[in-house]
């Protein structure tokens, strides 16, 4: 499996927003099974209601297409993954990401990321794949 960030996978399906890497491309597509956190789609609606990102559709009908279209999984936040973002070594503060990372290490999936904060939690080792 792989993880989307929030970041990489806005931009993946909405290249307008700053294409990614080729090579993050190139390993995205040919990922066997992609998902993201469900606090990816809360965070997208967020940026969107704030005006920090476009969207060509109505957030609920654009989050229904990046979901359903691209073949990406919505994974839900649970207990575990709730322990293991609170027990986080401190290093970023924000909760989405942190959230993040811990669907990552729960589920023991890649995770592509362009935060560059990502590659200091020592937590995260060789799952995290950056440009």
């Amino acid at each position: 499996m792989i993880l989307l960030d929030t970041q990489v996978w806005v931009r993946w399906l909405e290249p307008d927003n700053g294409p990614l890497p080729r090579r993050l491309t190139e390993q995205i597509e040919s990922g066997v099974r992609l998902a993201v956190s469900a606090v990816s789609c809360w965070e997208i609606a967020y940026l969107e209601r704030r005006g920090r990102i476009e969207l060509p559709l109505p957030i609920d009908e654009w989050l229904h297409a990046a979901l359903d279209e691209s073949g990406v999984e919505c994974l839900p936040i649970t207990l575990p993954i709730a322990v293991t973002a609170a027990r986080l070594t401190d290093i970023h503060r924000d909760p989405a990401d942190r959230f993040i990372i811990a669907t990552a290490l729960q589920l023991q999936a890649k995770l592509i990321s362009l935060d560059g904060k990502f590659k200091d939690y020592p937590e995260l080792g060789s799952l995290l794949v950056s440009a």
